[in-house]
């Protein structure tokens, strides 16, 4: 099993910066796609930024130039460096990882999800 656990959230005023943070624990053999979403109340989860296990990243037309996102291998660990902060970006951020759990009796690939933190920007 992997687990995943996002920190970072909190309350932060329009213009201002937060750093997230994803860590990933359990039997893992490799991580490969590791990603950001986001959903706000009434809303669907919407793609933030995408990391693949070689650096390449994309992000959602909204948080172009704004928000970055990066990885430590060594440490199972992606980022999301959020500046210039909005009302609009208040929401529930979530961790995503495709990941590879090996066990005794073998491997496989499945794709996980972090519990979410909260982000609300005021104006």
């Amino acid at each position: 099993q992997v687990q995943l656990v996002e920190s970072g959230g909190g309350l932060v005023q329009a213009g201002g910066s937060l750093r997230l943070s994803c860590a990933a624990s359990g039997s893992i053999f490799r991580i490969n796609d590791m990603g950001w979403y986001r959903q706000a109340p009434g809303k669907q989860r919407d793609l933030v930024a995408t990391i693949t296990s070689s650096g390449s990243t994309k992000y959602a037309d909204s948080v172009k130039g704004r928000f970055a996102i990066s990885r430590d291998n060594a440490k199972n660990t992606v980022y999301l460096q959020m500046n210039s902060l909005k009302p609009e970006d208040t929401a529930v951020y979530y961790c995503n990882a495709d990941a590879i759990a090996k066990t005794i009796v073998g491997a496989w690939l499945n794709n996980y999800w972090g519990p979410g933190t909260q982000v609300t920007v005021s104006s």
